[in-house]
C-alpha cells in the first residue's frame, strides 16, 4: 500500500491512498481510517486534498552517515567498521513540496547540501532484534533529504555532526511510505537527487556498507526503537560538498529525491528571511 499523509479544506488531517499512481498532482485522495501502526482500512471515501504533508510524524529520527561504500571514497573517508551514528529532532521534518529554508546562520557563504536517502519506518517496537528478525519490524520505507550544512556540520558543531543537520526542515520526507510487503528487498533500489533537473547523485542500496537489516540489530541493542522511529540509512555518491567546484543549495532552487518504486519527493529551496 501507499500511504500519504494529508490535509483537507478545513484543517483535519487524514491518512490517505492518493489518486492514482501519479496521484499528488490529482488533488483527492481515498481516506484510511484506523492508526498508521495498528492497521489502516479503505472507506472508499473520496477526499479533495488542500496540502500534502509528509506521511507520518517520527517520534525519533536516527541518521547513518558515510553508509555508501562509494560516497566514502568520495569524500576521502576510510569505510567505518561500525555504523556512524547520529540524530535529527523531529523539528527537521517537513513534507513534499515544503520549502528548504537556508539558515540565517550559515554566515560563512553556501553550505547548505542535499543527500538523498532511503528513509526506514519502523513499524513496532524493536529492541535486541537480530538481523534474520530485523526486516519483520519494518512498516515501511518513503524518500528522505538529509538536508545538512557542512560548515556546521564539520567545524561549528564541536566535533559532533548533530547541529549541522538539525535545522528546521532539514528533513524532507515523502511523498508517500510504501509498505515493506511492496518492498522485499531494501537494498535492490536504486537512489537519485536531481538538482534543477541536473542528475547529482546516483547509487543503489546495494552498495551500502551496512545493511537496513544490519542497521535496525545495530541501532537496537539495548536500545527500544518505537513505533514510528525514522531511520536515514545514507547517502549516494554525489553529494555537492565532494563535487569540484562545490554544488550548495541556492535560493529558487528544485531539490527531487527519486527512489525506486518509492517516487519523487520534491523541494523547493527558499531564504530563511524569504
Amino acid at each position: 500500500m501507499r500511504i500519504a499523509r494529508f490535509q483537507d479544506a478545513a484543517g483535519a488531517v487524514h491518512y490517505g491512498i492518493p489518486g492514482d499512481e501519479g496521484g499528488r498532482d490529482q488533488g483527492y485522495a481515498l481516506r484510511l481510517a484506523g492508526d498508521l501502526y495498528a492497521g489502516l482500512s479503505e472507506t472508499g471515501e473520496r477526499i479533495a486534498v488542500n496540502k500534502w504533508l509528509s506521511p507520518l510524524v517520527p517520534v525519533n529520527i536516527f541518521g547513518i552517515g558515510l553508509n555508501y561504500r562509494a560516497h566514502a571514497q568520495e569524500t576521502g573517508a576510510q569505510i567505518p567498521e561500525h555504523p556512524i551514528l547520529f540524530m535529527k529532532p523531529t523539528t527537521t521534518v517537513t513534507g513534499p513540496g515544503d520549502p528548504i529554508a537556508l539558515p540565517a546562520s550559515c554566515t560563512h557563504g553556501p553550505e547548505v547540501d542535499f543527500e538523498a536517502e532511503l528513509a526506514v519506518v519502523i513499524g513496532r517496537t524493536a529492541k535486541d532484534v537480530t538481523e534474520a528478525q530485523a526486516l519483520d519490524h519494518v512498516l515501511g520505507y518513503s524518500c528522505a533529504n538529509d538536508v545538512s550544512a557542512r560548515r556546521w556540520q564539520k567545524h561549528g558543531g564541536a566535533g559532533q555532526w548533530v547541529r549541522g543537520k538539525s535545522f528546521d526542515g532539514f528533513c524532507p520526507l515523502g511523498p508517500v511510505l510504501v509498505t515493506a510487503d511492496e518492498i522485499p528487498d531494501p537494498q535492490a533500489l536504486d537512489v537519485r537527487c536531481l538538482l534543477n533537473g541536473e542528475t547529482m547523485q546516483t547509487g543503489h542500496t546495494s552498495d551500502m556498507i551496512f545493511s537496513v537489516a544490519q542497521l535496525i540489530a545495530h541501532l537496537s541493542r539495548d536500545t527500544t526503537l518505537l513505533p514510528g522511529t525514522l531511520i536515514l540509512t545514507g547517502t549516494p555518491p554525489g553529494v555537492g560538498f565532494a563535487r569540484t567546484p562545490p554544488v550548495f543549495l541556492a535560493d529558487g532552487d528544485q531539490v527531487r529525491v527519486e527512489i525506486e518504486h518509492l517516487g519523487g519527493l520534491d523541494n523547493p529551496v527558499r531564504n530563511a528571511s524569504a
